[in-house]
């Protein structure tokens, strides 16, 4: 078996954001630490282009292509990436002919959330496996007929951990699902004796999908979850900072935010590559993470790739649980909670014995989320030994 792997997946499109950034690094280094041949592809629509300020611009000029080629350069990939301007009127990266070569060659396409749609790839491609890294939203377009993302592919792994089981509310439309846990490169994410001052958290307040209703109910975004745990630092006296890219026109929910002294960050700043997203985090006390409420309410057992970045660092995480107590031992490291006063308990918790806590998140992501284990277990569910 040739140790060649493709991943396909949407970077340009959205530059300047760190941990978006990291979620594909952990999977190209991570499939490299392994000693396989990694080739990313991606591609740039004119409309996504934009400059310093904003405006519609050409890709040699955008930031977004700006953005791109420097990750590839930094991280040391500037042989394997590809990136199509709108289909095929600019190229950069590897030649076409070569993508195809590499395609036929490799052992799989990792087609994350199904990015790529060149058939001319897909058909080069030896196997091609749909990474669903958003679960719930797919499976359930899918069942209303809405949109199918998963057509002409061989395998299918999500990481929603809980589908299939009774308590998970996520449809399986008929498909036989892989369940896996996303990666962390351990050595890119060391851990951090120093303890920072704050419960920190970066991601997006509604996200680039509306809420979704199936089966007579409603699934919501983190926008609705966050409300919940509102007075969450007035009701413990700790700090709170969170960079959520909350519009300026939601002034209710900026008001709701500060009145109850959370601080909040521009995520543009606190997030802007991945090197200044990691340092936000590995200077954090711990995470605070109420998530979107399609992963909650379905009992998915979906686990942010953001916060194993944060277990891996030293930093506890306080989770809004989605099933994840059936899947990880839970209660030092990594806290669990449904209800404010579960979330309150959880930062005394981790705040009255904060060493432990630290110690034990980073043990967690060694055992669990450790890239050299779980990409060598996604490689055996696929059937490559």
């Amino acid at each position: 078996m040739n140790n060649s792997v493709v991943i396909a997946g949407s970077l340009a499109q959205r530059p300047r954001q760190g941990g978006h950034t990291w979620q594909f690094l952990q999977y190209l280094l991570g499939f490299r630490r392994l000693g396989w041949e990694v080739l990313f592809l991606d591609r740039l629509e004119p409309e996504m282009c934009v400059d310093e300020a904003g405006q519609r611009c050409s890709p040699e000029r955008s930031v977004n292509l700006a953005y791109f080629l420097s990750i590839v350069e930094r991280f040391g990939l500037q042989d394997s990436f590809a990136l199509d301007f709108n289909q095929g009127e600019m190229w950069y990266g590897i030649p076409r002919s070569l993508v195809r070569q590499r395609l036929k060659r490799s052992a799989f396409l990792l087609n994350v959330m199904g990015f790529l749609t060149d058939e001319d790839f897909l058909d080069c491609a030896p196997r091609r496996v749909f990474l669903d890294t958003d679960p719930g939203f797919g499976q359930m377009w899918h069942a209303l007929g809405q949109a199918n993302l998963f057509r002409g592919h061989d395998d299918y792994v999500t990481i929603a951990e809980n589908i299939g089981r009774a308590d998970c509310g996520i449809p399986d439309c008929g498909l036989k699902w892989l369940t896996w846990r996303q990666p962390v490169v351990l050595d890119y994410w060391p851990f951090q004796d120093e303890p920072g001052e704050a419960f920190t958290t970066i991601g997006a307040w509604r996200g680039p999908y509306a809420p979704i209703e199936y089966q007579g109910k409603v699934y919501g975004l983190r926008v609705h979850e966050f409300r919940k745990f509102a007075t969450l630092p007035r009701r413990t006296g700790q700090q709170f900072q969170v960079a959520l890219d909350i519009h300026a026109s939601e002034t209710k929910d900026i008001e709701l935010l500060s009145s109850n002294d959370w601080t909040l960050v521009d995520p543009g700043v606190a997030a802007c590559n991945p090197w200044v997203y990691r340092r936000f985090i590995q200077q954090s006390l711990a995470e605070f993470n109420a998530t979107k409420g399609v992963y909650v309410d379905t009992r998915s057992g979906w686990f942010s790739e953001r916060s194993i970045c944060y277990l891996a660092s030293g930093k506890p995480v306080l989770a809004q649980d989605t099933g994840l107590g059936q899947l990880y031992p839970c209660g030092e490291g990594l806290l669990l909670f449904n209800t404010l006063d579960e979330a309150v308990d959880g930062v005394k918790r981790i705040a009255a014995d904060y060493a432990r806590h630290a110690r034990a998140a980073r043990e967690l992501a060694e055992e669990f989320f450790d890239s050299d284990k779980v990409l060598t277990q996604l490689l055996v569910k696929l059937g490559f030994a």
